[in-house]
């Protein structure tokens, strides 16, 4: 759609070359020399990585509407047929009978979503209480792969674990690309963490390349914010800047959405606070990680 309305009014024609991954590693890549144009990561705190590397300039979320957030999701579980575990919600993942199926946080965007999603649901009864109960989940985790779609792969065909941690949109999607008979429910809890995606153009890299490429870059960036192209988005699971389409596609609503940054603080404290090597998500997984191996070490 947009290559060719793009042709037709500049009479230019746009070539893209994509590169997919998870948010983290994306960024590590950009960072490391990866010549992108354009970055669409699951995670603010990636953006604002580059942007800390000097690759992308420091107001990124003044280039394009709404701050530079394209499309939003929320978490959802997903269950096996028939939900025969009655998952219902945020308290029966810490359930010493429920097997938990997640990404990994030092390597996947959705897994801090759903890190902070445990940690926000639960802030309401006090710090303590959210290290608790988010322990007690991590503690449930059978696996970790990489990233959404390994996790994705992990629950859906290698049938691990009662339940699975992930995007809205990533649910949504997989049970339209998976034969009929393999779609799972999921679930959509309520006091839900709005995820929220950002784009960006790597300045540094389009610097120095001839204007045209500027050009195409931002008009393919403000084309992303048009119904035609939220549309596209919505029917794979996303929720938009346009509400109606959520209606549309089936996406329920939620009560208590909440952001990171109005409950949590800004990125940079986020990062600082949970995901810093002294931080609660490291401290949290290096203790569930260290009491798994003693426990497998005493069942030898």
């Amino acid at each position: 759609m947009f290559i060719k309305e793009y042709e037709e009014a500049t009479g230019r024609l746009v070539r893209f070359r994509l590169s997919f991954g998870g948010s983290g590693t994306q960024a590590r890549a950009v960072i490391d020399g990866l010549p992108a144009d354009i970055s669409a990561l699951a995670l603010p705190l990636d953006t604002i990585k580059i942007a800390d590397a000097g690759l992308i300039r420091a107001d990124w979320p003044t280039a394009f509407p709404n701050n530079s957030i394209v499309v939003e999701s929320v978490c959802a579980i997903v269950v096996r047929k028939g939900n025969p575990k009655n998952i219902r919600g945020w308290e029966d993942l810490a359930r010493d009978d429920v097997a938990v199926v997640t990404a990994n946080p030092k390597t996947a965007g959705v897994a801090r979503w759903i890190f902070l999603a445990l940690w926000g649901a639960k802030l309401g009864k006090g710090k303590k209480a959210a290290t608790q109960y988010t322990t007690k989940v991590f503690d449930q985790v059978v696996v970790q792969p990489r990233d959404a779609r390994e996790a994705s792969d992990v629950f859906y065909r290698q049938g691990m674990g009662d339940c699975l941690l992930t995007y809205e949109n990533e649910a949504f999607f997989t049970n339209l690309v998976v034969p009929e008979k393999d779609r799972l429910p999921y679930i959509v809890p309520d006091n839900n963490i709005r995820i929220q995606c950002p784009l960006a153009l790597i300045d540094a890299n389009i610097n120095g390349q001839p204007p045209e490429v500027r050009e195409a870059a931002q008009a393919f960036g403000q084309y992303l914010y048009t119904r035609e192209a939220q549309r596209e988005f919505a029917a794979c699971g996303f929720r938009t800047n346009f509400k109606e389409l959520q209606e549309e596609f089936g996406l329920p609503p939620v009560k208590g959405l909440w952001t990171a940054e109005k409950r949590l603080g800004g990125w940079k404290q986020i990062q600082t606070e949970f995901f810093e090597d002294t931080g609660i998500c490291s401290e949290i997984l290096r203790d569930v990680g260290a009491r798994k191996l003693a426990q497998r070490l005493a069942g030898r």
